[in-house]
């Protein structure tokens, strides 16, 4: 299979459908991510015996030796010239049998947990193989400054569009299986992960072949001291990585414990798949509508009105208990509208940060780096909540409730005071068209 390298772009940019085929494969990547990062803690305390301690080192290690091969993944991804092809194909086999293996544990207890480890790896070195290079083909469109801003902005709402309906598949479809019979989880699971494998690889498809052209390789890649050099330089980037970090954080920590606050605080199991469909669903309708305010009011001024949505969305989650459906069904829905803007700003903010003739593939080899240590991090919130007497299944744990919704209300705070990196130029006013 060969890459994209025939579709010239016109002075209009590239036309709707090429966006499309390239914001496809976000679809599949959030099939694979939401289930991983939300629903396997849960698996495997539930189903398999690992104790929650051990179950929290085991995330907390595999998503820290994760964190360590991005930048190296970005450098080499840089340098790649016919062989994107290859290297995406390859990352997508491994993912889909990776996945899949993560549901299928040959036993319990340590065993499992060990198994989990091993698969988690693979699973997260793979889908940083396609991520990172998916977000790089993205940055590296071409055109004149106005143009290729518009065109940035457009294909990174096709991308997260297109991911946000992965994410309510994915937090409809696993919900579903978890909450229902235990015997029968892990064989509907397998079917799952056949329907994943198969979209993964129509995605990588229509990216290949459809997509605008990947970048032209960047001869500044060849030195990675270079390239570390650049970035240490590039002031707007280096300031911009704090509060990408915490943002991450208040992102991820929820994440990781929603479904025990379900469960144990709100006592609504059976309501899992509905609030997280919802939540995603409220992203998924909200960012048509960050994209159009970002480009009248700039990229970065409209992910900080996101966080401040955010923050006032969630902090009433703190004061709920037994029963309150509907009032976290509200919850979800203003916080499901903030994540739009901070999934959709933050790699085209980037994106303008970066000079001409620089590595992209090395800056977002750090900003996953950054993303995937607030993973790692967020998983010790279980021992840490183990240590504090909580225990999975038992209601009214006063640090669940702080944990879950307290701790990420600050760390939301924290990232937007420190987020001072110079606001890029407005984007130019214009129709928008290129959204899903």
């Amino acid at each position: 299979m060969t890459y994209a390298s025939a579709h010239p772009d016109t002075d209009v940019g590239p036309r709707w459908w090429r966006l499309a085929a390239y914001g496809l494969l976000g679809l599949p990547l959030a099939m694979a991510a939401l289930p991983v990062y939300v629903h396997v803690a849960a698996y495997y305390s539930a189903l398999h015996g690992v104790a929650l301690a051990q179950l929290g080192w085991v995330l907390f290690g595999a998503r820290l030796l994760d964190t360590l091969q991005d930048p190296l993944q970005g450098h080499v991804i840089d340098r790649l010239r016919g062989g994107v092809a290859r290297w995406m194909m390859a990352g997508g086999a491994i993912l889909a049998l990776a996945f899949a293996g993560i549901w299928q544990p040959p036993a319990s207890g340590t065993v499992a947990a060990i198994w989990l480890g091993v698969m988690l790896v693979l699973a997260y070195c793979a889908h940083s193989m396609l991520n990172i290079a998916y977000l790089t083909w993205g940055a590296g469109l071409t055109g004149s400054g106005a143009q290729r801003s518009k065109d940035r902005l457009s294909a990174a709402a096709w991308r997260e569009g297109a991911g946000l309906a992965g994410l309510v598949v994915a937090s409809v479809i696993p919900a579903t299986v978890m909450a229902g019979e235990p015997a029968r989880i892990p064989a509907s699971m397998a079917l799952y992960s056949v329907a994943f494998a198969v979209l993964l690889m129509v995605a990588l498809a229509l990216l290949l072949k459809l997509a605008p052209a990947w970048p032209r390789p960047n001869p500044q890649a060849d030195d990675w001291r270079c390239a570390l050099r650049r970035m240490a330089s590039n002031r707007g980037f280096v300031r911009l990585l704090l509060p990408y970090l915490l943002n991450a954080c208040s992102v991820s920590l929820p994440a990781t414990l929603a479904l025990f606050f379900i469960r144990d605080q709100l006592q609504a199991a059976e309501l899992a798949g509905a609030f997280l469909g919802c939540y995603f669903i409220a992203a998924a309708c909200g960012l048509p509508l960050w994209t159009a305010l970002a480009r009248r009011i700039g990229v970065l001024a409209c992910w900080r009105i996101g966080m401040a949505l955010a923050i006032a969305s969630f902090a009433g989650a703190s004061l709920l208990g037994a029963g309150d459906v509907l009032p976290y069904f509200a919850i979800c829905i203003g916080a499901g509208a903030a994540l739009g803007a901070d999934l959709a700003m933050p790699p085209v903010l980037l994106a303008e940060l970066l000079g001409a003739g620089e590595a992209a593939g090395a800056y977002y080899g750090v900003f996953t780096l950054l993303g995937k240590l607030a993973l790692a991090l967020s998983g010790l919130a279980l021992p840490v909540l183990a240590a504090l007497g909580y225990r999975p299944g038992i209601a009214g744990s006063t640090a669940l409730v702080l944990v879950y919704a307290a701790v990420p209300c600050l760390l939301k705070l924290l990232a937007m005071a420190s987020l001072r990196a110079p606001s890029p130029a407005p984007l130019p006013i214009a129709r928008y068209r290129s959204s899903p």
